[in-house]
């Protein structure tokens, strides 16, 4: 993220740039547009991600590679989200809570993003391993692999984030970033292209490359289920470059912005917009991914239904049994004896394996 986007996150006000054109009608329109998409985004990341933890830790004895960076995935949304009621009330309410609250949000939200987008890539990574170099990675795919390479993606994520919201404090009524002056000009664009290559677009490269090899050994492979996989594969990447790239595309115009590219009022006003409404639009991805990573899978859907069941005796007073149609039983007996071409050295054998 960058230093625009934390200050249109809080202030929405940090350099000049109000004294040389009028920004008024655009503050105004953030003030309630970003507290309720916020809002939105928090409750239904809230509630998909700690589904998918629950799901997780509650799915049985067995785990595999791919549940611990889901549930790695799962906390690095959750510490994104839950910095966002923070940012709600300043922008509401036009103050902070203190220069530590002001530095803890902003270090939830930034190690959350990039948590995010290292786990995302490391999932591809593991998909490729696990269907394109399936012989080689069938001793390396185990779970304490898994748990030494989160805890790698974690150290990773705090250093990426480190840079982000070090200098953010507490500024009168302002949580922004106070630099020294020396960094004044440069910290902004540094942060800027991290948020740039590190933060989008180096993911994305390797997330395209890992999911072309997959899908070019689908094509090669005779199995039923290549077509829902190569679907599913396509709406990964696709929704990651949808909600991800114009917001990106914003961030570096805002980097060509302090060599003072847009000297027009009409076109910082533009990227001010833009840059409001592309970063809301960016934190939705944080909402899909339960959905997109997770619940693609029986396993998630099932315990779905199990915790259905439960609420629903819990509330409703009916019997508290589980019963699991029989076609869904069956589906499942029948898919735990077909062994996959391309998943026959993975230990996740069912569709959702593939993301």
């Amino acid at each position: 993220m960058t230093e625009k986007t934390l200050e249109m996150t809080t202030s929405y006000e940090y350099d000049d740039l109000a004294e040389m054109c009028e920004l008024g009608d655009i503050l105004d329109f953030g003030r309630v547009f970003l507290p309720v998409l916020y809002a939105l985004v928090f409750a239904f990341g809230l509630v998909g991600n700690l589904l998918v933890v629950f799901a997780v830790t509650n799915g049985g004895k067995k785990k595999s590679i791919t549940d611990v960076y889901l549930l790695n995935l799962a906390f690095s949304d959750l510490l994104l989200v839950i910095s966002l009621p923070f940012w709600i009330h300043y922008v509401v309410g036009e103050q902070v809570l203190g220069n530590i609250l002001c530095k803890s949000a902003s270090a939830l939200f930034f190690i959350g993003f990039f948590g995010g987008m290292f786990f995302v890539t490391v999932i591809s990574i593991d998909r490729f391993l696990a269907i394109v170099q399936a012989a080689g990675s069938i001793h390396s795919r185990t779970v304490q692999h898994g748990v030494s390479t989160s805890f790698s993606v974690w150290t990773v994520a705090i250093l990426a984030a480190v840079p982000q919201f070090m200098y953010t404090e507490q500024v009168g009524d302002e949580c922004v970033g106070n630099y020294p002056e020396v960094l004044q000009h440069m910290w902004p664009v540094l942060r800027n292209l991290e948020a740039n290559l590190f933060g989008f677009l180096f993911p994305f490269l390797i997330m395209s490359y890992c999911y072309l090899r997959i899908l070019k050994t689908l094509l090669f492979c005779n199995n039923r289920k290549k077509v829902r996989a190569a679907k599913l594969i396509l709406m990964v990447v696709a929704v990651f470059f949808l909600f991800w790239t114009p917001y990106n595309i914003l961030v570096f115009l805002e980097t060509l912005n302090h060599f003072k590219f847009f000297p027009s009022c009409t076109l910082k006003r533009h990227l001010r917009f833009g840059l409001s409404v592309t970063e809301t639009i960016a934190l939705i991805h944080c909402c899909l991914n339960p959905f997109i990573y997770a619940f693609a899978g029986k396993k998630f859907r099932r315990y779905l239904y199990v915790l259905y069941v439960k609420c629903r005796a819990v509330f409703c007073g009916l019997d508290p049994r589980l019963r699991i149609p029989k076609e869904e039983v069956s589906l499942s007996k029948r898919e735990s004896v077909i062994s996959s071409n391309f998943t026959s050295f993975s230990f996740d054998h069912e569709p959702s394996g593939l993301l």
